[in-house]
């Protein structure tokens, strides 16, 4: 048990650094490029973050069990937002973009809406998912034209550079190569030490006797969002409210259009017992509710204080314990 809790710290030691230089990457990125960092935390971060949901789902496609392919981005989406957004919001609270409230969240929204229309036959095909898919390539080119519309003045010939917030010292980033370079690196630990931190959590568990059925609905639900947690704790710590807020929403996004989309192409997607007699309809519309409370709490003052964080987390406690007693009830 001692070698798993060493390799669970580890896991937590490298998501924190790596989610360190996936910001600075990305910051300084989205700088050089002449782009806000928003669209650079809606497509790369959000890509990058969701990978673990990807190939969980993906695998889980292939080997036929689409509750986990659907219940790992659902559980996933209201993590993101219950209980990723809402610690964030209690580190530093998020301030975000007219474009989120106005076009992003409610694109979350609306993706959220079509997952549940194509899953009301208990079927998720392979022309949904293709519909899904292309919803994806759509979204990642109206958010780069639109990126590209409000932009920052390039600035090709100045050293792009991302401030460590350690006593005003410069993270200096010389090339974009390198800007790539430790982006590619910071997704890559993240996801690496989500997955340490999973194994490690669940043999912990295994040997407190604890059974797969609460690892599942704990850590395996809350260890796909890790990347997630880490970026944008890490994001909002350092004050890039836009990667932040547009790592979650993106991610969601992504979960939806690209994971579920590629599970479905890969392998349609059954729902065994129905999409109602499961009771996924109450996983959905739970997550559907929890998208639309950032758009509540940010389209006035376009800001989560700590307060909206701690609602959040209390509904995400609530949803958890909802998860619970249906566990040991069954």
């Amino acid at each position: 048990m001692l070698p798993n809790l060493f390799l669970c710290l580890a896991g937590f030691i490298l998501l924190y650094f790596c989610a360190d230089w996936l910001v600075k990457g990305s910051s300084a990125l989205a700088r050089s490029l002449g782009v806000t960092p928003l669209v650079i935390g809606l497509t790369v971060v959000a890509f990058g973050t969701s990978a673990p949901e990807l190939v969980v789902s993906l695998v889980s496609s292939i080997k036929g069990k689409s509750m986990i392919a659907v219940g790992n981005v659902v559980g996933s989406n209201i993590c993101n937002i219950a209980l990723v957004l809402g610690i964030s919001a209690l580190f530093q609270p998020i301030v975000c973009q007219k474009s989120v409230i106005r076009r992003d969240i409610p694109i979350m929204l609306a993706a959220s809406f079509v997952l549940l229309v194509f899953s009301l036959n208990s079927r998720i095909g392979t022309l949904e998912g293709l519909i899904l898919f292309m919803g994806l390539i759509i979204y990642i080119i109206t958010s780069y034209r639109f990126a590209v519309k409000a932009s920052i003045t390039p600035m090709s010939h100045e050293v792009p550079f991302a401030d460590t917030g350690r006593g005003g010292t410069l993270f200096l980033l010389e090339s974009r190569p390198r800007q790539i370079l430790l982006i590619i690196v910071g997704i890559s630990g993240v996801i690496c030490g989500a997955q340490l931190v999973v194994d490690a959590a669940t043999k912990i568990m295994q040997v407190l006797g604890v059974n797969e059925k609460f690892i599942g609905l704990t850590i395996v639900a809350v260890g796909t969002s890790l990347p997630e947690l880490a970026t944008s704790v890490v994001a909002a710590v350092r004050k890039e409210m836009d990667i932040s807020i547009g790592n979650l929403v993106g991610s969601n996004i992504f979960n939806i259009l690209c994971v579920i989309g590629a599970a479905a192409i890969v392998h349609p997607l059954q729902l065994p017992g129905g999409f109602r007699e499961s009771g996924l309809v109450i996983d959905y519309s739970v997550m559907i509710l929890i998208s639309l409370l950032p758009w509540v709490m940010m389209r006035k003052t376009y800001t989560i204080n700590r307060l909206g964080g701690g609602i959040l987390l209390a509904c995400y406690a609530g949803y958890f314990a909802y998860l619970l007693t249906v566990a040991f009830q069954s």
